[in-house]
Parts: structure tokens; sequence; C-alpha cells
């Protein structure tokens, strides 16, 4: 029976990932959490269902190449550069001021070692993409301003796991390794990449979609994905940043919605094998016997995080409720921090101890994370409709001319894509209107186009009413964000 281990393995991980998400869905929870918790109780700590640990990493790696893949066909270039500045030099700033903080409390509060105490800031200095991208997933927030900015920052995280793992020794006090050997690897991959995403791939895609054979269109792009992150994986990068760059390619090629509607369903099955697997790694004995410990930590990483991260967005021009949001999104620290951990171990930095402390509280952190979100979403719609939130959430706007003598005008709430479309049909019917969205750059390209525009957040009353609703032809909401949609309206009526 010895042979058929790794098909029971497979088995067990998704029925149970089945019957958490089955539970999780009924009690009107993330699935994610659902899959989170059944791992623990399936787990070797726990019940010990599961026998090939092997396959199944090796399994829930295919997700996160997978989640990484189908996010760089999710999310297009043009995305990016909106939140670029807040991505490049955002994500800067948040590596290294929550490394500073972490270096800073182990250093006075805890007392530790400088070595280990800098371990600890480079560690929750990370969140998990594989975490908030399939959170974002399930919300239909990819494309919303708190999704952008979160998945700007988690690309900054991911690629800098890079340089993070290469000054191990050298908080070990061995001599460091040639980090610009590194950063230039990575430019080589990216030039490989870009070559091969500009003439290489649509010739083959061409010729794979020619056959007309969808298992053959589909076997392309699998392989695409792996072979990328087994590239960057050869290149001594993360797996991650390969799969999500040959997306990101792929996006801009005709291929892109096939190869989203192909690799969806697997994608979906490998990752549900990832996030139990995760839960697997949670000792609930040793939580018991060290939980004081641990929620210091715990409380630890989500105040430093939530701080950061808040005070980052904010200080880019974006609202209280996008920062709250970004911050209730990211607080948690992520599945390449174990990797870190492990290399601590290994270069006598940490003992096994603390190891557990650390696996123990980003476990934990990652199950509080779709809880936060969606409490945080409830609370600035309930605060939307509140006077005393009103004042809170309005935002001051631009010094235009907004009359309100205009009469049976449309307000177009949300200046994205669709919000610009939107803009410029009405403008050639001439139809008076005017755009509302929250984004600053938004607004300013508004502006520069000549559009009448208001800055601010179109689920605040005191906003719509001076854009003049009661007197509107119609309200077209095209927000991305589902709730801020269900609040707008709502506030609107």
């Amino acid at each position: 029976m010895q042979q058929f281990d790794p098909v029971v393995s497979i088995a067990v991980f998704l029925a149970a990932g089945l019957v958490g998400g089955m539970v999780a869905h009924r009690l009107r929870q993330p699935v994610i959490l659902g899959y989170l918790v059944i791992g623990v109780a399936v787990g070797p700590h726990a019940l010990g269902w599961v026998g090939d640990l092997k396959m199944i990493e090796a399994a829930a790696t295919i997700g996160v190449a997978l989640l990484m893949f189908t996010l760089g066909l999710e999310i297009s270039l043009a995305q990016l550069r909106e939140v670029g500045k807040l991505g490049l030099w955002g994500g800067f700033i948040q590596v290294t001021a929550t490394f500073g903080l972490g270096l800073l409390v182990g250093v006075i509060l805890f007392q530790w070692p400088f070595s280990q105490a800098a371990l600890f800031g480079l560690i929750i200095s990370l969140s998990s993409t594989a975490v908030c991208l399939k959170i974002l997933m399930e919300r239909g927030e990819l494309t919303s301003v708190q999704g952008r900015i979160m998945i700007a920052l988690l690309i900054f995280q991911d690629i800098s796991v890079v340089a993070m793992v290469l000054i191990m020794p050298l908080l070990a006090g061995n001599v460091p390794l040639a980090l610009a050997l590194a950063v230039g690897k990575v430019v080589l991959f990216i030039g490989m990449t870009i070559v091969a995403g500009r003439w290489v791939l649509p010739w083959l895609m061409g010729s794979i979609g020619g056959v007309r054979a969808r298992e053959l269109f589909l076997l392309t792009v699998l392989v695409l994905c792996l072979g990328a992150a087994i590239g960057t994986q050869i290149f001594g990068l993360s797996i991650v940043f390969g799969a999500f760059l040959v997306g990101l390619v792929l996006r801009e090629t005709r291929f892109v919605h096939q190869a989203l509607a192909e690799i969806t369903p697997l994608r979906d099955i490998f990752a549900t094998l990832f996030f139990v697997s995760l839960g697997m790694l949670l000792d609930p004995f040793f939580l018991v016997e060290n939980w004081a410990w641990v929620a210091i930590i715990v409380g630890v990483i989500i105040i430093l995080k939530l701080l950061v991260i808040f005070s980052l967005v904010r200080l880019f021009g974006r609202s209280t409720r996008i920062a709250f949001l970004t911050g209730a999104g990211l607080f948690q620290i992520g599945e390449f921090s174990f990797i870190l951990a492990q290399g601590g171990i290994n270069n006598g930095i940490i003992s096994d101890h603390f190891y557990s402390v650390i696996l123990a509280s980003a476990i934990i952190t990652m199950l509080l994370t779709p809880v936060s979100i969606n409490l945080a979403s409830r609370l600035f719609s309930k605060i939307a409709r509140t006077a005393d939130g009103k004042r809170m959430v309005a935002r001051e706007a631009l010094p235009v001319s907004v009359s309100r003598e205009t009469i049976n005008r449309v307000v177009v709430a949300g200046y994205g894509r669709v919000g610009q479309n939107i803009a410029q049909g009405l403008q050639d019917a001439g139809i008076p209107y005017l755009v509302i969205d929250i984004d600053p750059e938004r607004v300013s390209e508004a502006r520069s186009s000549g559009r009448p525009r208001i800055y601010g957040d179109a689920t605040n009353f005191r906003l719509l009413n001076k854009a003049g609703l009661d007197k509107a032809r119609a309200l077209v909401i095209t927000y991305p964000d589902p709730m801020a949609v269900i609040t707008t309206a709502k506030v609107a009526l």
C-alpha cells in the first residue's frame, strides 16, 4: 500500500480542502480560511492523515506558480504603471521601514542579539503574495485601487527576497556573497523574458492556436508557466517572480483570454493544496504551550505593519479608506518568510524554538487576514453612512468649477478605463457629465484633458451632494471594488 501514498495524500488533501471550503462558505467566510484551518486539523501535528509531504509540497509549489502566472495575465502593465511610484518607492520604503522597526523592537524591547533582531525585521517586512492574491480574486478586487497597491508592494517584496537571502551569511558573520551577481541575474532574466515575449511567444502561441487543439494550448500555457518558474529557480531567484513575469508578457498578446480561461481550473485545484499545506505547518500543541509568546509576536507584527503600510499609503496621497484596507490586507507575514527563517537556522542565527514561534505567528496572521479585510470593508461601509464617518472620509475637492446649476448631467464615479470610456462617450454625445475619482493621478489626467472632475471618495454623501447628485440625470458607478460599488449606491439612495 506504500506505493499509493502519494495518491492517497493528494486525495486526502483535496477532500480536506473541499470540506474546509464548504464549511467556510456556509459560515460566510472566505474559503481560504477554511483551507488553512482544515490543514491544521489533518496535518502531522494533529490527525496526521497525510503521509507523503514532499509530494504535497511539490503540488503546492505548482499552485503558487499558477497563482502568480494568472496574476500576470489579469494585471496589465498599464495598471501597474498607475501605481508605479507607490510600487517602486513605496515598496522600498515599506520594506526598509518595517525592517528598521522590527530591528529596533528586537534589540530594545526583546533584547535579542543584533543578527536575530535583523532577521526578524526582514521576516516581518514580507507579506503573503499567495494569501493576498487569493483573497483579492475571491472579492473581485484585483483591479481596485487597494488591490493594485497591494500587488505593486507584493511584487517589490518578492523581488527583494533575493537580496535578503544573499545577505543571510552576512548576518551570521560570514563573508557576503556578491550581491551584484544577483542583480545581474534579475536584469538578465527580465531581458530574456522580454525578448522571448516580443518575438518567440507570439509565434509559438500562434502555431499552437492554429492547430485548434485545446489540450495542446493548455499544455503550452502550463509549460510556459512552470518553465519560467524553473528558469528563475536556476538563476537563484524566486519561482513566483518568473511565473508572474511570463504571465505579464503573455497578457500583452491576443491569447490572454483563452490562456486565462484554460489555466484557471488548474490554478484553483493546486492553490487549494498550497493553502491546506500551509495550515499543516502549524503545531497546535506548540501553540498551546507558548501561546503568550506567540500572541506578543503576532501583536507586534500586526501593529508595526499596519502602522507602516497605513502611513505609507497616506503619504502617497491615497484616502484613509484605501490606506486602511491596504494595511488590513498586508499585515501578515508571508511564505517567503519561512525561507528566511529556515536560512536563519542553517546559519545559526536563530534557534529551533524561535523558528517555531515565527512559523506559528505567520500562520495566525494569515488566518486573520481574510477576517480583517472583511471587517475593514464593513466598517468603512458603516462609517460612510454615518454623520461622523462622512466627515472622516470626506476629501477636499480640487479647486474646480462644479456648478450646481447644471441639471440633468451624468455623474461618473470612477475614472479608470471604464470611466474614461463612458466620459468620452458622454462628451461625444454632448451630454453634460462630472467625473469623481479618489486617485489623484486620474483626477490630474482628467484635468489635463479638460474634463469636469472632482477629487474625492464617492462613498461620501457630502461629496455626492457637492457634485449635485440631486439634480443629476444618472449616477454611473465604475469602481472595480464590489464593496465600494455597494456602498456608493447605498449612500446615493
